[in-house]
């Protein structure tokens, strides 16, 4: 995939994320695409969707990592940080510390599982539940 081709009529760079973790709602209500990328749709990790559908058919576990479907690939965890990073306009702070630190595959494997450690406690000390997307796991974090 390459981030700098132009979008085709109607793509969509879908995020998924938990809404319910605060951290995890403003970086992706923050995080934009290039208008060549195309749109992004931000879907709620603890709602229903077809995405969340699909993440569940590859037994990928929503609590262990965001997903970011564009072109029609999944990309899960550090890879989904990395893409939107690639596809980010460059052209506020946010976005230019993004691309930096996540550009590199490398970087963003190094970097997201201290990010999802974050998570985790931040949840655990606001009492939210797993999103449990597979089932078999305790609900408490």
């Amino acid at each position: 995939m390459q981030a700098g081709a132009a979008a085709a009529a109607g793509d969509v760079v879908e995020i998924l994320y938990d809404r319910e973790c605060p951290v995890c709602d403003a970086y992706c209500n923050i995080a934009d695409v290039r208008a060549d990328a195309g749109t992004v749709s931000r879907l709620d990790a603890r709602a229903d969707s077809e995405l969340l559908r699909e993440v569940t058919a590859r037994s990928l576990d929503i609590d262990e990592g965001m997903v970011v479907r564009y072109r029609g690939t999944l990309h899960y965890g550090a890879d989904a940080i990395h893409i939107l990073a690639l596809l980010s306009p460059r052209k506020s702070l946010f976005d230019k510390f993004t691309y930096a630190v996540f550009r590199s595959k490398r970087r963003a494997r190094v970097v997201y599982p201290l990010m999802k450690a974050g998570r985790n406690l931040l949840l655990r000390i606001l009492g939210r539940t797993r999103i449990n997307n597979l089932g078999g796991k305790r609900l408490k974090f």
